[in-house]
């Protein structure tokens, strides 16, 4: 399935609002509410809609603090880290890169002391940075259709 106009459009609708009805896109985008239907179930089916989840704030959750950390990994400790990784409920995304550092991670905190005992539990892996996020500029940003022309 290519991804025409008319399924940009849906996904554009998605994007904004992902419990958005389909007689609801139907309406936006002018054609019937079965064909909205049709057209989400093949792009599910076909990997381009991935899943829908709801986003929590962690601050008002309680998780004060959210970080960026990056990784260097130490010799041999690359791959035992991309499996512990996993296990750690503070990481919210973590992406393997190029550079000096192979792993950047995206993790949330209670506070200091919280943080301290993460980073006391990685650096058995590798040497570590840390940044404080203090504000999202650019946060869950839709993908666009013009990326593709």
């Amino acid at each position: 399935m290519k991804v025409d106009d008319l399924s940009w459009r849906i996904l554009d609708c998605l994007q904004e609002n992902a419990r958005m009805s389909n007689a609801e896109i139907g309406r936006r985008i002018g054609i019937s509410s079965p064909a909205v239907a049709d057209r989400i179930r093949k792009m599910e089916d076909l990997g381009i809609i991935q899943g829908y989840k709801s986003i929590i704030s962690p601050i008002e959750t309680g998780l004060q603090l959210r970080a960026i950390i990056t990784i260097r990994a130490f010799m041999g400790k690359l791959r035992p880290f991309l499996e512990k990784v996993k296990t750690f409920d503070e990481v919210l995304n973590c992406y393997r890169i190029t550079g000096n550092e192979n792993i950047v991670m995206e993790v949330v905190f209670k506070d200091q002391k919280h943080l301290e005992s993460f980073i006391d539990q990685i650096i058995i892996y590798g040497e570590s940075k840390t940044q404080i996020v203090l504000s999202h500029v650019v946060n869950h940003a839709p993908i666009k259709q013009s990326l593709m022309e």
